[in-house]
């Protein structure tokens, strides 16, 4: 086995006493890389390695019999600090925070115009990251389901790309930038709509998507496909929705039979077929977890993160990206270009899909809508994040007032180093005393800048906290990337109990030093008596 040694050294950090894997700790220490339980890699290994631990027979060897070829580079890969985002756990905190800092925002109203969309409660707030490596993590009211709306039209895009190349693609959707509404009644000068990201592009669009199928058997195929996208989590639809939309669609059935007039659509199209599934692609459901999956599609080259099944060709997502990040969020496409930098689409149940390609993606959902048809709350949060981290795509890497989440690798490849920054991540007392009382060195940081001290008093776990202080006897003066010593962290978070041991111990250190200090004056002072004394004892034997 390739990577046998690696893992050894692996097993021996969750080994017990009796020699078998401590199954609690190292799932909790995976879900803190952002591995979750439902991870489609991961069900499966977890299932096995449960019926091995009933058994009692849960060694390293029997640990080596249940890696398959998924999830040995997986586990490898983590403890190691490979994983795009190293660091995630302090990644997802300083998310939270910016999640936490944006929740008063009630700027704008939920869309009113299609009527079941005007019933939601204006006030959800849910967020979902998808790596590229399938790490994870939702925030908020992620599991609230909502319709896909206008965040359909870069996928249907995608496939149609991969069914029929961007050259037939193009003969019927162009791909810049419109200056106009996205439901403008209008085409460019070549009488085709000007991007897919529009309602008469996506309309096009939706006609060019497995014509020669029945309605029902289209639907069917394009949901197999947003299934796959999502890893198979849920999918679903919502008919009320669905009528809905078709019950106030006047405008663009205008636009459909202008459309219509100007020869856009392929020839032999029915219209009111070809709305109606433009209308099902919209009121298909999801939740925000599901949803990032599907962007952390995009964001991986068309292979999704948490199954490794390839469902869009690269190429494909390349223009689909390429138009999102041109096109994606409607009248506001090119100041979210300019200030955030990134491939996004947003839709008008409150969604906003945010790509990082080859790291990550962003879903974020809230009702209320500027008045430009996006999430006022996403928004604000996104330029909030942006402000903190260096993912806007034209981001100087030299810019030291951002954090770069996906840190720098050589940093993170020493297994020991990664198990100390887990050990106090996890609050795992055991650990960190094995590795201290071996020697290792535990003045180590974080992504972030932070010691294991600073990161023990985030997780407000005083136990651990007393130990690295007064055992290992760690710097407590130490500055993270932000200036900020762990008395700070623990004020932030109003934990009095740890504070007020920090100051006691900070006031004792000082004590400390000042007697060595005042000992050390008196030292001197003595020693200057005693040179003085014996100068002149030898000024008075050399007078004799």
């Amino acid at each position: 086995m390739e990577n046998k040694n690696t893992l050894e050294k692996i097993f021996e950090i969750f080994k017990t006493e009796k020699g078998s894997l401590n199954l609690s700790k190292f799932v909790k220490t995976l879900n803190d890389f952002g591995i979750l339980n439902d991870d489609p890699r991961l069900a499966p290994f977890l299932k096995r390695v449960k019926e091995l631990q009933e058994k009692k027979q849960l060694n390293f060897e029997a640990f080596l019999s249940v890696l398959d070829p998924t999830i040995e580079p997986l586990i490898v890969k983590a403890f190691s600090g490979k994983l795009i985002i190293p660091s995630f756990k302090e990644f997802k905190k300083l998310v939270e925070e910016v999640f936490e800092d944006v929740r008063d925002c009630k700027d704008g109203k939920a869309a009113d115009y299609i009527p079941q969309l005007a019933r939601v409660d204006p006030d959800l707030w849910g967020l979902s990251v998808c790596t590229v490596d399938g790490q994870r993590f939702n925030l908020g009211d992620f599991e609230k389901i909502y319709t896909i709306q206008s965040t359909s039209k870069p996928f249907t895009y995608a496939m149609a790309l991969d069914l029929y190349g961007s050259d037939y693609v193009q003969e019927y959707v162009s791909a810049e930038p419109s200056g106009e509404g996205f439901n403008e009644i209008c085409l460019d000068d070549n009488n085709k709509p000007h991007n897919p990201m529009i309602n008469a592009g996506a309309i096009v669009t939706s006609s060019l998507v497995k014509p020669e199928l029945n309605l029902a058997d289209r639907f069917e195929y394009m949901m197999n496909i947003f299934r796959k996208l999502s890893g198979g989590t849920y999918v679903g639809f919502n008919n009320s929705v669905y009528l809905s939309e078709k019950s106030v669609a006047d405008r663009n059935f205008a636009l459909g039979y202008y459309m219509k007039e100007n020869d856009c659509f392929p020839k032999g199209s029915c219209l009111k077929t070809i709305l109606e599934f433009y209308f099902q692609l919209c009121s298909i459901e999801t939740k925000c977890s599901a949803h990032c999956i599907m962007a952390g599609t995009l964001a991986n080259g068309g292979v999704c993160p948490i199954t490794g099944e390839e469902v869009l060709d690269d190429v494909s997502v390349q223009h689909t990206l390429s138009l999102m990040l041109s096109c994606g969020m409607y009248d506001y496409s090119g100041q979210f270009a300019y200030k955030i930098g990134l491939p996004a689409k947003s839709g008008v149940s409150g969604s906003i899909l945010v790509v990082i390609p080859n790291v990550m993606a962003i879903c974020l959902y809230s009702p209320r809508l500027d008045k430009l048809g996006n999430s006022s709350r996403g928004l604000l949060f996104m330029e909030k994040l942006l402000k903190k981290v260096n993912l806007h795509q034209f981001d100087s890497d030299n810019n030291a007032a951002k954090i770069d989440p996906r840190g720098h690798i050589s940093d993170f490849k020493d297994l020991e180093k990664n198990s100390i920054l887990q050990a106090a991540m996890t609050g795992d007392l055991e650990m960190l005393r094995r590795h201290f009382s071996n020697g290792a060195d535990i003045d180590v940081r974080n992504v972030i800048g932070q010691t294991i001290l600073h990161i023990a008093v985030a997780e407000e776990n005083m136990r651990i906290v007393k130990y690295l202080v007064d055992v290992c006897e760690m710097n407590l003066n130490a500055k993270d990337t932000w200036g900020e010593t762990p008395l700070d962290i623990a004020e932030k978070r109003g934990n009095i109990e740890i504070s007020t041991f920090l100051r006691c111990r900070m006031i004792l250190k000082d004590l400390d030093s000042s007697q060595i200090a005042k000992n050390r004056q008196e030292l001197a002072g003595l020693k200057e008596q005693r040179t003085s004394v014996g100068s002149e004892d030898s000024g008075v034997v050399t007078s004799f």
